[in-house]
């Protein structure tokens, strides 16, 4: 089979779809990436990419054509918009004529923004092939929960754009399962829509904490929650700042490992108010989360208290069950659920720091056998629902079936 992925995000850019995309080309499926030039999440091309041509390149044996685009610069505002925009109409004019026709399926994996559509309707439109539509982000939900668009008439816009965007596709792959209503309300039938959640890569996995290692690595001694990911306006952090002021005197240390919006205004804060737990020691390649992982004592996923955010399921859940750790989750909805279901921590409400600092004061109460079976139960749910052989057989149904149509 010979599938056609459409990303906007797509390696040296960190995001799950460089390991699908590895993962079926692992399974012997030719796969085609029509993606961007890298600018996330620092805001400016990276390696020694520039946005102003097409690029034609190979990323471990598969294809990879750029197309041309705008920098996103800080992630806000007119420049994000035109970033989206532009990807949006450069590979719907060029898309078409640089990927040609020979594949079976297109496969447009969309975290946000919802116009990485375009490029695959213009696509299938010259050449009939079915679309597989993986979404992770609603819109325009996300638009209000994040406040991006607050008009109106933008608002009704948007949602009149992903209705068409969803009529054109033939199939609908949803991260959460509370996203199969909000998919179904702008007009799509049930038997299109499939909850497909994310994986986590094979290289999630327990390992043995290691203190030397982590000293030498600017990690604190003491009782470690650990946050990593994106830090950005989505995550509530400045409220993840007052639970650590809170936890202070019992000494608990707050790491952060990640960048994004709020970073700069995180560490300033935390240093007005001399918070000495509080730690933050910048990105690092994903393939070493799972040693910094094994160093905490609990792994931190927090999401703003919103309705949308309350269906969502953040990426990092997958990672953090998957390296057996304890959860604290400071989440609603789906993923609170989650962190039920596999009896993985503590989930609480989001948005109240008295609340989140002592659900951190009760996982460091627990003694060291307790908090170890929290982190194999979470590990034993991850291999049951989220695992990547299995994930990956599924979406390898999925294509071959949509492609035989």
């Amino acid at each position: 089979m010979h599938v056609l992925v459409v990303t906007q995000y797509f390696w040296p850019e960190n995001f799950r779809i460089n390991d699908m995309v590895a993962g079926l080309h692992e399974r012997g499926h030719q796969v085609t990436v029509l993606t961007g030039h890298p600018n996330y999440p620092g805001g400016s091309f990276t390696h020694g990419y520039r946005g102003k041509r097409v690029i034609q390149e190979q990323y471990e044996g598969i294809r990879v054509i750029r197309v041309p685009m705008l920098v996103r610069g800080q992630g806000s505002g007119l420049k994000l918009a035109l970033n989206y925009l532009s990807f949006a109409v450069s590979g719907s004019l060029l898309g078409p004529g640089l990927v040609g026709s020979n594949f079976d399926a297109i496969f447009v994996y969309e975290p946000s923004p919802m116009t990485v559509g375009f490029p695959a309707m213009a696509i299938k439109l010259r050449t009939g092939r079915p679309i597989l539509f993986y979404i992770q982000d609603l819109w325009p939900e996300s638009l209000v929960a994040t406040g991006f668009v607050t008009h109106p008439v933008l608002l009704r816009a948007v949602e009149l754009m992903v209705r068409g965007i969803y009529r054109a596709c033939d199939q609908i792959l949803v991260t959460s399962r509370a996203f199969i209503p909000k998919v179904q309300r702008l007009g799509v039938p049930l038997e299109r829509i499939h909850y497909y959640p994310q994986y986590a890569e094979s290289f999630y996995r327990p390992q043995a904490p290691d203190l030397d290692w982590a000293r030498a690595r600017g990690l604190p001694d003491g009782f470690k929650i650990m946050f990593a990911g994106n830090m950005g306006t989505a995550q509530d952090l400045f409220t993840v700042l007052d639970a650590a002021e809170q936890t202070r005197e019992q000494g608990i240390q707050w790491v952060f490992l990640g960048n994004g919006s709020v970073r700069e205004e995180m560490e300033q804060r935390a240093a007005s108010r001399d918070l000495s737990n509080v730690h933050f020691l910048g990105s690092h390649p994903a393939g070493e989360m799972p040693a910094y992982f094994a160093q905490a004592d609990a792994l931190l996923v927090s999401l703003t208290a919103d309705d949308l955010f309350a269906l969502t399921v953040p990426a990092k859940l997958q990672s953090y069950l998957a390296c057996g750790r304890p959860i604290l989750a400071a989440l609603e909805g789906e993923g609170a659920q989650i962190v039920h279901e596999a009896g993985a921590g503590i989930a609480v409400k989001p948005g109240k720091s008295e609340v989140l600092a002592n659900a951190a004061i009760q996982l460091q109460q627990l003694n060291h056998t307790t908090r170890e079976e929290l982190g194999q139960r979470g590990r034993r749910y991850f291999e049951t629902h989220f695992e990547r052989e299995s994930m990956l057989t599924e979406l390898e149904n999925m294509l071959e079936k949509a492609g035989q149509r």
